[in-house]
């Protein structure tokens, strides 16, 4: 494109990671799609930070219920879509010390139904992770069927299927301006103009930001850091069969990675839209809350990164036409479930983008077109 071209498609996708992107596949087979985005490549912020585990007991009812329904597509994507499986075993377990085993019993009634979920003693903790401490682990539960995600295999398989299908993923192009002209919307980006009848808002922690170009209501996203870091195993121990490890307080998790550990303090700090850092506390604090729990000490960190998480007050993704803005879509909100939900979020965006309504079994697992909708943020008035 040049300075002073205008092209146009039929969807515009604002923001080329998991959501943009897993949204863009399924479109892309029927309508002349475009993913625009800031960066210089796809899934820079979010998409490209995340340690992305599968788990069905993480997060409020319609994110676990999107995640089940995703699994199907995990286990079994389409004949070339990956070179690679996309899980691979893992496991987590969530310990406890004898102090908090009511908090842990209420977790098993609130999630026992899960497939795979069973309470683990003491003896099986030590034998499934030797590191931890007598006295911080003295019970806890076992989520056998939780899987890692190979992160970049499926964000690729979304961007590579959707170009197949013709889309078009136009990188380092800001948005500048957002103007609606009789039927169409136009984006005004660094590269040119480029139209479309429908633009998708997947701009994660950008997607406030995006409604307000575009003179849409705001939903309350708020941008939450995530902290990260790699470190290595102690000496002669060898870690890759272990589950990923958490405490039943949520304040930390610790995952094999490559043959190192992925350490999380698990933070939620409400952060402006922005090229996430690690600050020194939650690095510092992370190393404190993991050798408190495991008999070994940190001596370097090999590694540390940061990401955004977006959330909404009720922690569901907003996923819906705007109420006021035609042809204004919402594709938000994930919070820290976006890429284990992709697959589902974004049939279900794909097939209200199209007209098509509710997914087949959606409704039945949970999945209620109210919950999504940003239709359920009155209290939110116009932006800009």
């Amino acid at each position: 494109m040049g300075g002073g071209s205008e092209i146009h498609f039929d969807v515009l996708i604002i923001g080329a990671g998991m959501a943009g992107a897993s949204v863009a596949w399924r479109l892309a087979p029927d309508a002349r799609v475009a993913v625009v985005e800031m960066e210089d490549q796809p899934g820079y912020h979010t998409t490209g930070r995340s340690a992305a585990i599968f788990t069905e007991i993480y997060g409020p009812p319609v994110m676990r219920a999107l995640t089940s329904l995703s699994r199907h597509f995990l286990e079994n994507p389409p004949v070339g879509f990956a070179d690679a499986p996309l899980l691979s075993p893992r496991g987590i377990l969530t310990f406890a010390a004898d102090s908090q085993r009511a908090k842990l019993d209420q977790m098993f009634r609130t999630y026992g139904s899960v497939p795979g979920i069973r309470k683990v003693d003491h003896t099986e903790i030590k034998a499934l992770v030797p590191l931890l401490r007598d006295d911080a682990a003295a019970c806890g539960l076992l989520e056998e069927h939780a899987r890692d995600i190979d992160v970049d295999a499926l964000h690729q398989g979304f961007l590579r299927g959707m170009r197949k299908h013709g889309g078009a993923v136009l990188t380092g192009m800001e948005v500048t301006r957002i103007e609606r002209t009789g039927s169409l919307w136009a984006l005004r980006t660094t590269d040119g103009v480029i139209t479309a009848p429908i633009v998708v808002n997947a701009a994660g922690a950008w997607a406030d930001h995006i409604a307000a170009m575009a003179g849409a209501a705001t939903v309350g996203i708020v941008p939450k850091r995530r902290t990260v870091v790699i470190v290595e195993p102690p000496a002669g121990v060898d870690a890759k069969a272990w589950p990923a490890v958490g405490d039943v307080d949520d304040t930390f998790y610790l995952k094999p990675e490559s043959g190192r550990f992925l350490l999380s303090p698990a933070d939620e700090t409400p952060s402006a839209a922005c090229d996430a850092q690690p600050e020194e506390l939650d690095v510092a604090t992370c190393i404190d809350r993991v050798e408190k729990a495991f008999d070994f000490k940190i001596r370097r960190v090999e590694n540390g990164w940061a990401g955004l998480r977006s959330f909404v007050a009720d922690q569901a993704p907003v996923c819906g036409f705007d109420p006021q803005r035609n042809g204004f879509f919402w594709l938000a909100g994930q919070g820290g479930y976006g890429i284990q939900s992709a697959p589902a979020l974004s049939h279900l965006a794909a097939n209200l983008i199209r007209g098509d309504g509710m997914p087949p079994g959606f409704a039945v697992r949970g999945v209620a077109r109210d919950a999504v909708s940003p239709d359920r943020f009155e209290t939110h008035s116009p932006a800009g």
